[in-house]
């Protein structure tokens, strides 16, 4: 692996420090006891973060999801970590009944709210609904998308670079799966994973520890598409009735950020 590829990352780094650095020690200055809450303190940053960064990444992604995303969303839609909404505006409205945006980071809430009500997703009208738990509290987003009724109600579940931060992932995918995805509903994913080229995930090993401390717990390592597609029952049979899995067309394989695309249906 060329050694430009493998320190590329120190150039987001320093971009991510240089653009959330000030207005968080803002912040700071203002209430100093975030001092003593690292977790809150990290939110805060990559609030500030995806304020400068978030419309950049998400042009950078677009093709790939007006592949993924608007011909396929339907029903009740849950986004996983929703930032500032942008998922939404890939749903096409005849199709989508309810955008659930699931986004534990309250600082990106109001953006959720404009982005998606210019969209036509609103509250008053229930067809939108934002939630500030996490990805592995699935009890609660059952209850909520199902105005407290416990069976899964998601008609499609979507995560564009998400799964690389929730805690527990084995065990936030596999409850997201059965506990909240209906029987015939889909999952949709674009996620930055562990390289299948040992050199370049040595290196993304190597970072992760860093990288993880500057924005809010993701990682580089997670070979999360293999632990989607791995999902099973319990007499051992594969959840899924129909996969498929790509990669983001024209990307370097020595990327740091290597991604993969995928559409996963679940068996009836």
């Amino acid at each position: 692996m060329k050694l430009a590829a493998a320190f590329s990352i120190l150039f987001d780094l320093r971009a991510g420090v240089l653009f959330a650095f000030k207005p968080t020690v803002r912040a700071i200055i203002e209430t100093p006891s975030l001092l003593f809450k690292p977790a809150t303190l990290s939110r805060l940053f990559f609030a500030n973060v995806w304020i400068t960064f978030g419309d950049g990444v998400d042009g950078n992604c677009r093709s790939v999801k007006e592949h993924l995303i608007t011909p396929n969303a339907y029903g009740i839609v849950l986004d996983l970590g929703a930032g500032h909404g942008h998922t939404v505006n890939y749903l096409d409205p005849h199709l989508v009944a309810k955008y659930v945006a699931l986004e534990p980071n309250t600082h990106m809430h109001a953006k959720i709210r404009s982005v998606a009500n210019a969209a036509g997703f609103t509250e008053e009208d229930g067809t939108l609904l934002i939630l500030s738990c996490g990805a592995e509290d699935a009890e609660t987003i059952v209850s909520a998308v199902g105005n407290g009724i416990s069976t899964p109600r998601v008609d499609t579940l979507i995560s564009i670079m998400t799964l690389c931060t929730v805690p527990s992932p084995k065990s936030t995918i596999s409850s997201l799966v059965s506990d909240v995805l209906k029987p015939g509903g889909q999952i949709l994913f674009y996620e930055h994973v562990l390289s299948h080229r040992s050199d370049v995930a040595w290196w993304q090993r190597f970072w992760t520890p860093i990288w993880t401390l500057a924005f809010d717990g993701c990682k580089l390592d997670r070979p999360t598409h293999l632990w989607l597609q791995q999902q099973s029952t319990d007499d051992g049979r594969s959840v899924w009735g129909e996969t498929e899995l790509w990669g983001k067309e024209g990307e370097d394989e020595e990327d740091l950020f290597w991604h993969q695309v995928g559409k996963f249906v679940k068996r009836v």
